[in-house]
């Protein structure tokens, strides 16, 4: 089916989408002008909707909200945001009534006409979608970039050429009922993440492996041969597998030897090369090439790994004030994600801030690493106590090492961070947690925490 079958397909129909977000707004106004009968449904009430509200009201679309908001579910097409559960009882009843429900990516995948190059996993996933996305814009290709990152992309489907690339990235809450998948698939490693949603951590593996279970015989796949879990997926990849490696060589694939990158048995640059600090970044940077080689020149390789910057909130340097060095890695909503990104950056001890919502991941593996790492930590939020628990719990704990400090917001996590900092310090906002306990996002966290660094006199 094309766009315009499909668009032709929804005339007369009932939709509702749940969820009143970035991907569900612009999708709304297109369904509406294909003459489709269109609800939004949200928890929240017209105020708290602010703009969005407004807006809809406006284009005329039929408003459900407050508490039960997932009442009467008895439209033709359901489109659920990806923070919803899959398996959530009104959704189940939907689908059983013969409701089609979906979500934007997936009809997306279905639509999309040109090649889509699609990144998942615990960790590394924004960092490596964007620099597939670079690699392909410095070879000359128009790249639309989106999913968990940018925009939603089938608003803007009737744009796309075939000649055109599509790269996404893909939660575990969009992939869990994906049943299409991308022409290169990449998966950049596995642990347990959002346990708080998914029911356990197999349907979070599962869910993360459809990115893989629906390509064909000419598709790509690339793995991480580092990560039991994610090379576990090699056995059921129908397409053409790559490797990706920081310890030795991969048969077939992009690997490291500690001081250079190699794409099957041919050097392609030092790691030197790569201007985005720290190895999980060199993992990254691998997981790239071997999604893009045979369509991105290695001279291309090498010059967008000497001058991209990275991306913000992730170990994003913020500024340097009296000798001290902060940096912002708000995106570092797991344990793993800061073992691997911050705690494995920089070679002295630094000064941490850390805390926030309660996914329910474990904190003990953090504990040895903070202490051996960290010199001052500084907790707020909901997790605190599970993050100071597990370090004075770790056997490498000595009493003040680290000093353990705790605070109420970011206003005092950062004016503690200064007072405590000595010249040649490192202080990062890393915060192991998600933020939705003070804050919508981690994004909106990450920018508080720079405006008050930026701020400091």
């Amino acid at each position: 089916m094309n766009q315009e079958q499909f668009y032709n397909s929804v005339r007369g129909k009932t939709v509702t989408f749940c969820g009143i977000g970035r991907s569900h707004m612009p999708l709304m106004e297109k369904f509406q002008q294909a003459g489709a009968l269109v609800s939004a449904r949200d928890k929240r009430s017209l105020a708290e909707l602010g703009e969005n509200g407004k807006a809809l009201q406006a284009l005329g679309v039929t408003l459900i909200l407050g508490e039960d908001y997932l009442q009467n579910l008895n439209e033709d097409i359901i489109f659920r945001t990806p923070g919803m559960r899959y398996h959530l009882p009104e959704l189940e009843a939907a689908r059983a009534r013969g409701a089609a429900v979906t979500s934007e990516m997936e009809v997306f995948f279905q639509l999309c006409p040109c090649k889509i190059y699609a990144v998942t996993g615990s960790d590394g996933k924004t960092t490596t979608t964007s620099i597939i996305a670079e690699l392909l814009k410095a070879q000359g290709k128009n790249v639309h970039l989106g999913g968990n990152i940018g925009k939603p992309l089938l608003p803007e489907i009737g744009s796309i050429q075939p000649e055109d690339c599509a790269v996404v990235e893909l939660s575990s809450f969009q992939l869990i009922s994906m049943r299409e998948s991308p022409d290169v698939a990449v998966v950049t490693n596995l642990s347990p993440n959002h346990l708080d949603v998914h029911k356990d951590m197999q349907e979070y593996i599962d869910a993360k492996k459809n990115i893989l279970l629906h390509q064909n015989a000419f598709s790509r796949t690339v793995l991480n041969a580092g990560n039991a879990v994610t090379a576990s997926f090699a056995s059921e990849v129908r397409g053409d597998c790559w490797m990706f490696h920081r310890g030795g060589p991969v048969d077939r694939g992009v690997w490291c030897d500690g001081e250079n990158i190699y794409v099957h048995k041919e050097k392609l640059m030092p790691i030197s090369q790569i201007k985005i600090p720290g190895w999980h970044n060199v993992e990254n940077y691998m997981a790239a090439i071997a999604a893009v080689w045979g369509d991105v020149e290695p001279e291309t390789i090498r010059q967008v790994a000497a001058a991209f910057n990275g991306v913000e909130h992730r170990a994003e340097f913020v500024r340097e004030l009296h000798g001290v060095k902060y940096y912002n890695d708000s995106i570092a909503t797991s344990p793993t994600r800061v073992m691997s990104g911050t705690l494995s950056l920089f070679p002295q001890k630094i000064l941490m801030i850390a805390g926030g919502y309660d996914k329910h991941i474990p904190f003990e593996p953090l504990g040895p690493v903070v202490c051996g790492k960290v010199k001052t930590l500084i907790l707020m939020g909901a997790t605190a106590q599970k993050i100071e628990d597990a370090v004075k719990a770790a056997e490498n704990y000595k009493e003040g090492a680290p000093e353990i400090l705790r605070v109420e917001n970011m206003e005092q996590a950062v004016a503690a961070a200064a007072a405590h900092a000595q010249p040649g310090d490192i202080v990062s906002l890393s915060p192991a947690s998600a933020a939705f306990d003070l804050y919508p996002n981690f994004e909106v966290r990450g920018r508080h925490y720079k405006e008050l660094v930026n701020g400091l006199q």
